[in-house]
């Protein structure tokens, strides 16, 4: 059962959020990017299942069961990265979690196949997603969604990063997420989004994460 999040009376938004010619604009973004991306690269999409299916046993995509805005749960989607069981077995490793909060983080965790630690370097995991833009379950750019094991367990001021549709990338990923290690610190910066959202701080974000993605710098 998820537990709505508080009113947000007190939640600094960006004069933006109550712009529609911009809410509108950032999802024209999100559909044209979206629908562009999916083109470019829908050869790769087949390479990548049949690879997850011959490196290891279970399926092509993950189906990832998250939280979205005002904390209403959805299935979005990744290639997998992990073996098939991984869910089962993180209960084994929690006391080696490197992130302080709900949120479990491990630089090497030994659930992750070969295969799934060089999709991850590249992003290339997270290209199913770009259905969910599609569907308008999250946005090209906006707080990463918490899986909804992880949101039962947000504190109020936790909750706060759901008042807005999640996106694919974040001020997170692109402002040293390896080296965030307190999930309060990564949840200020998904409260300063919100407070300084505008079209241009999409645009920046966007291209910030394609240098990432280039550099290969996920894990």
């Amino acid at each position: 059962m998820i537990v709505q999040p508080r009113p947000l009376e007190q939640l600094a938004f960006s004069p933006s959020w109550h712009n529609p010619a911009c809410l509108a604009v950032k999802r024209a973004m999100d559909i044209v990017g979206a629908f562009a991306l999916l083109i470019l690269l829908f050869p790769v999409f087949p390479v990548l299942a049949v690879a997850v299916r011959l490196s290891s046993r279970g399926p092509a995509l993950y189906p990832w069961r998250v939280v979205g805005q005002f904390g209403r749960p959805f299935t979005g989607y990744k290639f997998r990265s992990m073996v098939a069981n991984a869910d089962m077995l993180r209960s084994e490793l929690t006391e080696l979690n490197e992130m302080k909060g709900p949120v479990f983080k491990m630089t090497h965790d030994p659930r992750v196949t070969k295969l799934g630690s060089w999709m991850r370097r590249y992003s290339l995991d997270e290209l199913p997603q770009l259905y969910s833009v599609l569907r308008g379950d999250m946005s090209l750019v906006g707080p990463r969604p918490p899986l909804v094991t992880e949101y039962a367990e947000f504190t109020d001021f936790q909750k706060r990063k759901v008042a807005v549709r999640p996106g694919i990338t974040c001020l997170w990923q692109v402002n040293g997420r390896n080296q965030v290690s307190d999930f309060d610190d990564w949840v200020r910066l998904d409260l300063e989004y919100i407070r300084t959202w505008s079209l241009s701080l999409d645009v920046k974000i966007l291209l910030k994460t394609a240098r990432e993605v280039l550099g290969a710098t996920g894990k």
